[in-house]
């Protein structure tokens, strides 16, 4: 019997700058390719976010879009009990940023985040953070090379004693609290700065986050499509550094 698996994109119409709505659709691809029977769920304005899910996805969006958000995600709690329950979520820019502790609303007061992530998002006085982002995994996250993905954030997202970076910065500016880190790892919570989509721009990474749920993946058997993803990463990774 196929395993049933729910893939869960959390309000894409608030939350799905850059594309980033692209990971949810990724990850059930990347399940179906491998036997799993993906359901996917997308949780719009006005929907219950749903309890049973095993994956969340939740992307970018403007500083309107990203307070209601975090209006709506703490009135739910959805989110916290499936994580409690065994759920991996990926979390982008202003999802990773309304995951944290606090972060900056539109009336530039903090606002209170989900809490997800022990961190602190502030306003950055100084130019945007634009461009192409590489970053060097976290030991621990294992079989993921360097990841490639693009950052437009005005924010500076301080990590508190503890917690885990996703990632040391190679090119770009991630967090840009100081410290050359992006994103941040709470169990099975990954958040990014990383548009791309990054699961779609990093396979293995995505690889890596199915694998929190469904245990150790086994390599594609679609050669020539690994393949065609390895050339795109690689001259991502390229163009990347060429930028530095």
């Amino acid at each position: 019997m196929t395993e049933k698996i729910k893939v869960v994109s959390v309000l894409p119409d608030l939350l799905g700058t850059y594309g980033d709505s692209g990971n949810a659709i990724v990850a059930s691809r990347r399940l179906a390719l491998r036997g799993y029977e993906p359901e996917l769920v997308t949780a719009v304005l006005g929907e219950a976010v749903p309890a049973d899910g095993d994956f969340y996805l939740i992307g970018g969006g403007e500083d309107g879009p990203q307070a209601k958000a975090a209006q709506l995600l703490n009135a739910d709690a959805a989110l916290e009990a499936a994580l409690d329950r065994g759920a991996a979520l990926l979390a982008v820019c202003a999802g990773f940023q309304i995951l944290g502790e606090s972060f900056i609303g539109p009336d530039m007061n903090p606002t209170t985040g989900i809490g997800v992530f022990a961190c602190k998002t502030h306003r950055f006085d100084g130019p945007r953070s634009v461009g192409e982002l590489v970053t060097a995994p976290t030991p621990g996250i294992d079989g993921v090379p360097e990841l490639t993905g693009y950052e437009n954030h005005q924010g500076v997202t301080e990590l508190l004693e503890g917690t885990i970076p996703l990632g040391m910065v190679l090119v770009g500016k991630g967090n840009n609290c100081g410290k050359r880190i992006d994103g941040a790892v709470s169990g099975k919570a990954i958040g990014t700065y990383m548009h791309g989509p990054v699961l779609a721009r990093n396979p293995a990474l995505c690889d890596y986050f199915l694998s929190l749920v469904v245990g150790k993946l086994e390599p594609l058997e679609d050669v020539r499509l690994e393949r065609a993803h390895a050339k795109l990463y690689e001259e991502r990774i390229k163009e990347a550094y060429k930028l530095r």
